[in-house]
């Protein structure tokens, strides 16, 4: 076995590693809890679920059901969901570490701060231990108050996920007064502006932009290839197909459903496209390395570049190849088997019959994704005192039948692989 194979069958065990550490449910956790019966509710209507389930290291602050039915009562959809986004830090706190901040005051990084609509520290919480044992929570704009407190915690899986309750909601500048999307929001327009100019006019002149609107009242999500994937060499020439196959070429880069990235991470089965119908399945399945998602149509692979627009329910984003679907294009050709030394050219297996359909395009233009990027998660030990949290990390301790906490069982197998790694390349 040559190095270099060894070295990228350690990356993919690494990798396997990395996807079993943030294998938590927040949405099973908190169905326990029938306090948090209305914040568990929104975390699905809005997604953040499967944005906190894809996440190796996460603190949830949960709200009861009378404080955000407060709030729910008075914003939309989208607007909630700009509110709770607050109330997941991409950071581990724990009773413990919480009364153990250094010079006592902190801030800590949002899931709000991904989305590209916090200018400045809109998505920041600052995190300050108050005298008399109390913490308390704010944004982490300038001039704000820390208006929530530190109630108890509820549930710990260290290092992973740590769901803490406060009293109040966290509001930052401007949050309350985003304006909630509209029907008539101008689609072609944001794309435009994004850089899917070529994407836009043809949605425009086929009349699939109609399609859109008509859906995006129930939920939509658009896969915009930007101007360089129409330009690139192997994509196919769009002016041999007939008015119909481009049409549902165009279909075929929007989903019916709202499904932010975080969804797509975590989605395991294959995704029914807007030109999904009786004729052809026209489906696309999604991987994910980190957080890098890429797209399968079964011609080829494309990556999910940008997000130009999150809101519920509509979902915008670019990619960097045209998705090609099978039902016109053709599988992609297998590669050609290895033969033995008592094995002909001529007996080798004839390739895949390709579809009736047009004539297969070349295997269009492909960008790898991303490696995955991981870093080890960190944070102080739980409280060992009469706490929540010590009640807590005696369940945490045997996640699905393991003892060990998945973090060190990770670090534990890490180290194991780098002197696999040493062994073999020194």
């Amino acid at each position: 076995m040559s190095t270099l194979h060894i070295f990228f069958s350690i990356v993919s065990v690494l990798a396997a590693i990395a996807g079993t550490v943030a294998g938590h449910n927040i949405t099973a956790i908190l169905s326990e809890f029938p306090e948090y019966s209305d914040f568990n509710s929104y975390l699905t209507q809005t997604k953040l679920a499967d944005e906190i389930n894809s996440r190796g290291t996460v603190t949830v602050l949960v709200l009861n059901n009378g404080v955000v039915s407060a709030l729910a009562g008075k914003h939309p959809l989208s607007v909630i969901k700009g509110v709770l986004s607050l109330h997941i830090l991409l950071d581990y706190y724990d009773n413990k570490k919480l009364h153990a901040i250094s010079d006592g005051t902190t801030l800590s990084t949002t899931l709000y701060q991904t989305t590209g609509n916090a200018p400045g520290n809109v998505g920041f919480v600052n995190i300050t231990d108050l005298k008399g044992g109390k913490v308390g929570f704010g944004s982490a704009v300038a001039g704000s108050k820390l208006d929530s407190t530190y109630t108890k915690s509820v549930k710990q899986i260290p290092y992973n996920l740590s769901v803490l309750e406060i009293d109040a909601p966290i509001i930052a500048p401007g949050i309350l007064t985003a304006p909630a999307p509209s029907a008539d929001v101008n689609i072609s327009g944001l794309l435009d502006k994004a850089g899917c100019k070529t994407f836009a006019k043809l949605i425009t002149d086929t009349g699939v932009l109609k399609v859109y609107q008509t859906a995006a009242a129930n939920g939509l999500t658009v896969f915009a290839p930007s101007d360089e994937a129409f330009k690139a060499a192997g994509v196919p020439d769009l002016s041999t197909l007939s008015n119909a196959e481009l049409v549902a070429l165009l279909e075929y880069h929007a989903l019916g459903t709202y499904t932010p990235k975080g969804s797509l991470k975590t989605t395991k089965d294959p995704l029914s496209t807007l030109a999904t119908n009786g004729a052809g399945k026209y489906d696309l399945t999604v991987e994910t390395a980190g957080d890098s998602v890429t797209l399968d149509s079964g011609v080829a692979t494309s990556r999910l570049a940008s997000t130009v627009l999150d809101s519920t329910p509509l979902c915008l984003f670019t990619v960097d190849n045209v998705l090609l679907p099978t039902e016109l294009f053709g599988k992609s050709p297998s590669p050609a088997p290895s033969l033995s030394p008592e094995t002909s050219p001529a007996s080798a297996p004839a390739p895949d019959v390709l579809s009736p359909e047009p004539a297969a395009a070349p295997s269009p233009f492909l960008s790898p994704p991303a490696p995955p990027t991981s870093s080890p998660a960190a944070g102080p030990a739980p409280s060992d005192g009469p706490t929540a949290d010590s009640e807590n990390s005696n369940a945490s301790n045997a996640v699905d039948g393991v003892k060990a906490p998945s973090f060190m069982l990770a670090l534990a197998t890490t180290s194991s692989i780098a002197v696999m790694m040493s062994y073999v390349l020194f």
